[in-house]
């Protein structure tokens, strides 16, 4: 039975589309254009991968902006997945996990808790301190990740980029929302 999960799994892989369209989002009080190295690194990483970035913004750590903006992203025919970094953290700012867990209407609850565990094999106890979230707004994924580029690195390589065609292909499949 277990290898019939397993290749069920792969099957489910492998007819994954290859291409999907992101939206990426930076959540930042300081950040610009110019200095958005963890932004950056997600475009760069999907681009990669052979994803296409639709589009990417930065906003303020203003709750009203950063709902305005998850919108206006998965309002677009174009979008598929958002990505978000920033305002993961406990600091007084960092708002983003406030603003856009009331907006999902299904929660990935097994993403954050891989990408603590996996921050934590990497950076001990602080990782206790990541509110990493993902789940559907508008039956479109959204991935919100730490502002670090070695938060971005890890949700990117070992979490969210293996799965995206999956994910977007159970999403195409069913109309999920």
């Amino acid at each position: 039975m277990h290898e019939d999960f397993l290749g069920a799994h792969a099957r489910h892989k492998e007819t994954a589309p290859k291409e999907v369209g992101c939206f990426v989002l930076t959540v930042s009080d300081t950040r610009t254009p110019e200095t958005d190295t963890s932004g950056r690194l997600a475009r760069e990483l999907l681009e990669k991968a052979g994803h296409h970035v639709v589009g990417n913004e930065i906003v303020p750590d203003d709750p009203g902006r950063i709902q305005a903006a998850v919108r206006l992203a998965v309002e677009s025919r174009d979008t598929e997945v958002v990505l978000i970094t920033g305002g993961t953290g406990i600091a007084r700012r960092d708002r983003t996990v406030e603003t856009v867990r009331p907006m999902l209407t299904r929660e990935l609850d097994g993403y954050g808790e891989l990408f603590r565990m996996l921050s934590f094999q990497e950076i001990g106890s602080s990782a206790m301190l990541s509110r990493a979230v993902a789940g559907l707004v508008g039956g479109k994924a959204v991935f919100v990740m730490p502002g670090s580029r070695s938060g971005v690195n890890l949700a990117m390589t070992r979490l969210i980029l293996p799965e995206i065609g999956h994910i977007v292909r159970e999403l195409r499949k069913s109309g999920s929302g």
